[in-house]
């Protein structure tokens, strides 16, 4: 039988690694990357363009780290942003939100709203993910002053896409754009995106806060060329040299972020394969703000011709 002192040091031990670990995940929270990716998109003939893909802000007052970093992405100069839900993790956080955009706001810009837009969030424990999902939601905490955000996105010119199709042009390349509600509440309606997509656009996106298979099979069969989503946080707690244990959703952990095609066994070109990008998001849920080789992100797209 083990002695006392023993198993005293072995308690120690495993309290100090516990100690480490969640001091390395505080840390790994506050470590705000930009990504880059290039996305062969565009037709032939036309220039390069730069698109920012922000997803999963959750700002609270206090982040003012986080704050700080989301003003210095207007220098990456974006010819488009795309924002893709769960901007809001306290009821005083749409004027942040706001000036934390800053010039972003300016550019041309798209969003969808995620469950984490629409109602606070609540403390839940993170081994939760890792079991089935019991199809039960956060809807019972307050409300989260969504419509205004969406009126102040709006007043800067963003288009907000709530079970709609939509349409910008950005330096001469017209993108046709759908965009549902949130998935992961069933807020999504998909017959009211139902179609192909614009043929005579130049670029087609299919947008999305949560990449439920659902939603992913509409956008690839109707024609979209690439999907655009969030809300996996890339797993938020991987392994490292293994990766994603959840994506909290259907989506397979092999592509909790980054980019990939859908149907994820189609190859490039073939017809319903879109290009998918999942961002591994900006931030955490407020009560647990812990990552683990998984770092917060946004991720700069450039789009070039098609080969």
């Amino acid at each position: 039988m083990p002695s006392p002192e023993f198993l005293r040091r072995s308690a120690g031990l495993t309290v100090g690694a516990g100690l480490a670990l969640a001091s390395y995940a505080a840390w790994e929270a506050r470590q705000y990357t930009v990504r880059e990716v290039t996305v062969p998109l565009l037709p032939t003939g036309h220039a390069p363009l730069r698109v920012l893909h922000l997803s999963d802000i959750h700002m609270a007052p206090d982040q003012r780290a986080k704050q700080e970093w989301l003003r210095g992405l207007a220098e990456l100069e974006p010819d488009l942003v795309i924002d893709t839900g769960d901007n809001l993790a306290h009821m005083a956080s749409v004027p942040i939100v706001v000036d934390s955009l800053g010039p972003l706001l300016d550019l041309p810009g798209v969003s969808v709203f995620g469950s984490n837009d629409y109602f606070s969030p609540g403390w839940r424990n993170p081994l939760r993910y890792l079991v089935p999902d019991t199809g039960r939601r956060n809807t019972h905490t307050p409300r989260l002053p969504w419509r205004e955000l969406k009126q102040r996105f709006a007043d800067r010119g963003w288009v907000h896409l709530c079970n709609e199709l939509g349409q910008v042009t950005v330096g001469g390349t017209t993108f046709a754009l759908a965009g549902v509600d949130d998935p992961h509440l069933r807020y999504d309606d998909l017959a009211a995106v139902a179609g192909p997509a614009d043929a005579s656009a130049d670029v087609r996106l299919g947008i999305t806060h949560a990449p439920y298979l659902r939603v992913l099979d509409h956008y690839a069969a109707a024609g979209y060329d690439a999907i655009i989503a969030g809300h996996t946080h890339g797993g938020q707690v991987c392994l490292p040299g293994y990766g994603a244990l959840t994506t909290n959703c259907d989506l397979e952990p092999a592509r909790a972020k980054g980019l990939h095609r859908h149907p994820a066994a189609s190859a490039p070109g073939d017809p319903g394969s879109s290009w998918l990008h999942v961002s591994a998001g900006v931030g955490t849920n407020p009560y647990v703000r812990l990552r683990v080789a998984c770092r917060p992100e946004a991720t700069l797209m450039t789009l070039v011709p098609r080969a």
